[in-house]
């Protein structure tokens, strides 16, 4: 990767957060740039590692190595508190198992037998969606919970850091819109997801590798199982059902993160609280 020089060396520097999210956006969206002038690009519109390597060049410039360096770190740091594990793990099983049932009970066509087989690959896909850069949204996480939380946390607050994170993040995923990659309900998922994500990396120390974790397995579970189940309407009704369970979660988490935030502000501390 080139170091930036000169006027774009010293934008960085002043602007961090800012250059952040436009490089994020800049190496991730050039699958459909190319797909969309008629470039035959297999995969998806975005780039998944678009956020890692944007936070990796803007540390580089504004922190030097050590700012790299403890990036990385965050992302092998696996001696964490065993909720963050369950939480990383299980509310993402939790949220999809539950819209599934709920999405049949709506009226959906119970999905068959060889459907549900699917569910044995999950443990693969997920291994593969942590180690394989690209493969899925797990390597987002290095730039969204590892970069731009912590600093729009200090800029905005606890209870609103994460929901402006949101509101980036359903940009990001403009290209994945557009082409039908992934449907409108999913606006609401990812800013409730946001803020799950969010308070699960605090959980867990603000160990990148948790919120990598939680972001794998919602993938594995939600994107190549449980939307595989649901055609037409009924895929519309799943992502809504999913969408009331992340948000039904980041309501109980935005409450916490409301008092928190307001005992901050009278005891005159910076800490960060964990919501889960």
């Amino acid at each position: 990767m080139t170091t930036p020089t000169g006027p774009l060396r010293n934008q960085i520097r002043r602007a961090p957060l800012a250059s952040f999210l436009i490089l994020s956006c800049l190496w991730s969206w050039w699958p459909g740039a190319l797909q969309a002038a008629g470039v035959p690009l297999p995969g998806p519109a975005n780039a998944g590692f678009g956020p890692f390597l944007a936070a990796v060049l803007v540390l580089g410039v504004a922190q030097g190595r050590a700012g790299v360096r403890q990036l990385l770190k965050s992302m092998i740091q696996w001696r964490v508190p065993a909720r963050a594990y369950l939480a990383g793990i299980g509310l993402p099983l939790l949220v999809s198992g539950s819209a599934i049932l709920l999405t049949v009970l709506f009226g959906a066509a119970r999905p068959s037998g060889s459907d549900l087989a699917l569910a044995a690959q999950i443990p693969i896909v997920l291994v593969l969606l942590l180690l394989i850069p690209g493969t899925g949204g797990a390597w987002e996480e290095p730039g969204w919970r590892g970069f731009a939380l912590g600093r729009l946390e200090r800029r905005y607050g606890v209870l609103a850091g994460p929901l402006v994170l949101g509101g980036f993040w359903v940009f990001w995923h403009a290209p994945l819109f557009l082409t039908g990659d992934i449907l409108w309900p999913d606006v609401l998922v990812i800013v409730a997801a946001s803020v799950v994500v969010g308070a699960v990396f605090h959980a867990g120390k603000d160990s990148v590798l948790i919120a990598m974790l939680f972001h794998a397995t919602n993938n594995a579970v939600g994107g190549s199982f449980a939307s595989l189940l649901f055609h037409g309407h009924d895929q519309t009704t799943l992502g809504l059902v999913t969408a009331a369970g992340w948000w039904l979660i980041a309501g109980g988490v935005l409450v916490r993160s409301w008092r928190a935030q307001h005992a901050t502000q009278t005891s005159g501390s910076n800490h960060v609280p964990s919501a889960v």
